[in-house]
């Protein structure tokens, strides 16, 4: 009775901390869940004044913030959590030609597959992308070249040198390693401290059968992407 009232005990104890499977796929509201918290235009620019972050990582951004202002660098958020629904509208939009991709309208490309690798260069398939956690933020653009100059490098260099004191990294790095996956996004970092166990939870939880509910799903198998996209990442 004993062994099994702490087996009980355990299976339950293990339910209450894992993560929740739609929590992992982006399938809930933010607005509506008490781990995250609204941004603040002290922070904050753009669409993601109306943005929300987990409390932990929002409390170490601030902390960060406040550390690069004082050696004269400028942080803020210009994308933050995105549920399911706001990253189908982004991959449904470069799918169906509305948004172009590299300067391609992607209805041209016959090819699924080719045309599922292009959105895949820069946005994630809905379901399987880091902004679903509340871990991870973009910062100040999205454009690479952005931090190659100007105060956009001394941005990139100081989040390089100091990110991680706050429990920041970028899990988009340079592929040149062998990465695989997304291309270098230097403007995406993520607070490892929750972003790693929640990878881990990922990789245990969601299958390619979770993967689902918006046009070009079906590539997720032949793209390998929760092995080559969702775990291609620098961040451990």
């Amino acid at each position: 009775m004993k062994l099994a009232f702490s087996i009980l005990f355990l299976t339950i104890n293990f339910i209450q901390t894992s993560p929740e499977k739609n929590y992992l796929l982006g399938k809930f509201d933010p607005s509506a869940d008490p781990r995250f918290i609204p941004l603040t235009s002290a922070y904050a620019q753009g669409s993601a004044l109306n943005g929300y972050l987990r409390k932990e990582t929002f409390d170490a951004f601030r902390k960060m913030t406040e550390a690069a202002k004082k050696e004269g660098v400028n942080l803020f958020i210009i994308s933050a959590t995105r549920n399911f629904d706001a990253q189908k509208k982004i991959w449904e939009n470069k799918w169906n030609g509305k948004t172009k991709v590299e300067g391609k309208d992607l209805t041209t490309i016959a090819d699924m597959e080719e045309r599922a690798r292009l959105i895949l260069l820069y946005s994630s398939m809905p379901g399987t992308s880091r902004h679903h956690w509340g871990t991870d933020m973009d910062l100040n653009s999205l454009d690479n070249h952005y931090f190659s100059f100007g105060d956009g490098l001394k941005v990139y260099q100081w989040l390089s040198a100091h990110a991680g004191e706050f429990g920041f990294c970028q899990p988009y790095t340079s592929k040149e390693d062998g990465r695989t996956g997304y291309e270098e996004e230097k403007w995406h970092w993520s607070y490892l401290p929750l972003s790693k166990s929640l990878l881990e939870e990922y990789k245990k939880q969601i299958s390619y059968d979770d993967i689902d509910g918006f046009e070009g799903n079906t590539q997720a198998t032949a793209l390998h992407l929760i092995t080559h996209y969702v775990d291609g990442v620098a961040c451990r």
